[in-house]
């Protein structure tokens, strides 16, 4: 896996003082760079007294031996499977040490920055404010205007910035800087012509009308041999995110339930957090798809589990639409949720190699927790998250491929074969994880040189599983009607992982956590629907195409929940 250097020496010294009293300019290394990407155009200069709200994210105490801890948890056979980390001894690996702490803050207060604080899950974050012009000084950048072509983001942000050499111990990035995220908007709610049905045989079948009417909770629990008996543990939640103001109905939801889910009580909520000035405004003109596509099929297939919504406002001060607050957020508290699913994501060339290590990190931290955490892995097959224009590189999406999460592509058809829109392939930032290396090593074997130039054979593969993605069944401001993507898949999935934890716990049992190198995933695949048809096209080639076995676009498979229960343990 590609991930920044953590020393673990502390460099010691301090710029002494000019007779001027101004600090003596520190030798400087480039800490972070990138080339503007595409989709956004140079706009100006800012007026260099324009003030910044500016955050450095200070390195963890012992950042190796947490993502050790990770795989001890989470690997079944290992002494510590099951013994998840506690707020406070996630803390002691993850939070800076003083030294990190002082060291930093004494540089900003060398340069007259007083206006100092501590922010993050683990105090990990300082956060201050200062002039354009003091941030081009301070971190030798060049903070300029820059617009979305086509669209209505506009950003200060720079190309490039410095810090001292004798802090790179201590500092691993600064938000927002070089970061230009174009967060995927979800999926549009319309009436498809029915999915068509590939002829493999498998060993559930559902009514033929979800081919044609569309896919509900009851074809969902035919398919996948979902229980429709209520959970029991109220202390296993299932969190889901809310970003770019998609907000779910009360009313929606119990005309759903009432429709498509009559196993659930018709008064079934979530409970709702909000951050960033988060909100869930309740009226018809309101509704968001993706934010009812995601509270209905949770509620309406995790039946009893208690499902959090999580609103992520827009005043998000972390450069990354919020991604990393709402992190932040869950492995900040006590007892964080059991699940969290994500229906959002961007492309992977959206975000520079030392970013993607502050979020993929965030994620690994909330693995020792015992979150099992799940992203759509995007709607654009081999062009990103959303289908584009692209050269003759596949652009892979993000989060999706951090190692330390779950990534869900999307099927079709009660036979289910792959679905055409469903992201997947290899990451350009991270080396492929020890927990895939057969499967994906089996799948390049069979691909053979099909797509050779095109992806990285070295990075990790994504999706890891999947779930049905096509003319899905919802309400939105009081209409019915379907939706595709794979967002549809990340909720769906995250149910199933939900109602085994009900059962875990129920059984005194730790839920389960990060998922892929447990035996249920990676080590147990046929607890999973292989799909072997379909691919994912896009960038002028046909993508890659579904085989036995993993393949980067249905990842292992289909959930098949009595075969998931019995290798979870229960």
């Amino acid at each position: 896996m590609v991930c920044l250097v953590y020393y673990t020496a502390l460099l010691a010294g301090f710029a002494t003082y000019m007779v001027a009293g101004i600090p003596n300019r520190r030798s400087m290394v480039v800490l972070d760079s990138r080339d503007l990407p595409a989709h956004f155009a140079n706009a100006g200069v800012p007026n260099p007294n324009t003030v910044m709200n500016l955050k450095i994210a200070l390195t963890a105490a012992d950042r190796d031996s947490l993502e050790q801890t990770l795989f001890d948890v989470s690997t079944p056979g290992n002494a510590l499977y099951g013994q998840h980390l506690s707020f406070e001894e996630a803390k002691a690996f993850a939070g800076p040490s003083p030294d990190t702490v002082h060291a930093v803050t004494s540089w900003l207060n060398e340069n007259g920055i007083t206006n100092i604080t501590t922010t993050g899950a683990f105090d990990d974050w300082l956060a201050f404010s200062i002039s354009v012009s003091t941030a081009n000084s301070l971190f030798e950048a060049d903070f300029q205007l820059f617009t979305e072509i086509g669209g209505s983001i506009q950003l200060t942000r720079t190309l490039a910035y410095s810090i001292p050499a004798d802090l790179q111990p201590h500092i691993n990035l600064l938000h927002p800087s070089t970061d230009f995220v174009r967060v995927s908007k979800g999926p549009k709610f319309h009436i498809p012509a029915p999915s068509s049905s590939n002829n493999t045989a498998r060993a559930l079948s559902a009514t033929p009308s979800c081919n044609t009417a569309g896919i509900t909770p009851t074809c969902l629990q035919e398919l996948y041999g979902i229980p429709t008996t209520e959970a029991t543990q109220l202390s296993s939640t299932l969190a889901v995110s809310g970003f770019l103001d998609e907000w779910p109905q009360t009313a929606d939801l119990e005309s759903f339930l009432t429709t498509f889910a009559t196993d659930v009580a018709s008064t079934a909520t979530w409970t709702l957090q909000t951050l960033d000035d988060g909100s869930d405004p309740q009226s018809a003109g309101d509704a968001g798809s993706e934010a009812n596509l995601d509270t209905q099929y949770t509620i309406g297939l995790a039946n009893g589990v208690p499902v959090i919504f999580i609103s992520v406002g827009e005043n998000n001060p972390d450069g990354l639409d919020g991604f990393l607050d709402i992190m932040d957020n869950i492995n900040g508290q006590v007892s964080p949720p059991h699940v969290l699913t994500t229906s959002y994501g961007f492309d992977e060339s959206d975000i520079t190699v030392v970013e993607a290590n502050q979020l993929c990190d965030a994620y690994m931290i909330a693995g020792t927790r015992g979150v099992s955490v799940l992203f759509a892995s995007g709607d654009g097959g081999v062009s990103g998250s959303q289908s584009q224009g692209c050269d003759n590189i596949f652009i892979p999406t993000y989060p999706s491929t951090c190692p330390f999460l779950t990534s869900v592509g999307a099927t079709q058809g009660i036979a289910e074969t792959a679905a055409s829109f469903s992201s997947g392939g290899f990451s350009n930032l991270f080396f492929q994880p020890s927990y895939q290396t057969t499967a994906v090593t089996n799948y390049l074997a069979a691909l053979g040189t099909t797509n050779a130039g095109h992806y990285s054979r070295s990075g990790r593969g994504f999706p890891d599983v999947s779930a049905q993605g096509v003319n899905v069944e919802i309400v939105n401001g009081g209409v019915t009607g379907t939706v595709d993507g794979t967002s549809c898949a990340s909720p769906i999935f995250a149910s199933v992982i939900a109602l085994i934890n009900d059962r875990l716990v129920a059984a005194g049992k730790s839920p389960l956590g990060f998922l892929n190198p447990l035996q249920v995933l990676y080590a147990n695949p046929s607890a999973l629907f292989d799909i072997t048809t379909g691919d994912n096209p896009g960038c002028g080639t046909n993508g890659f195409p579904a085989k036995t076995g993993w393949d980067p676009v249905t990842g292992l498979g289909t959930p098949n929940f009595a075969s998931l229960l019995a290798a979870a343990g229960v």
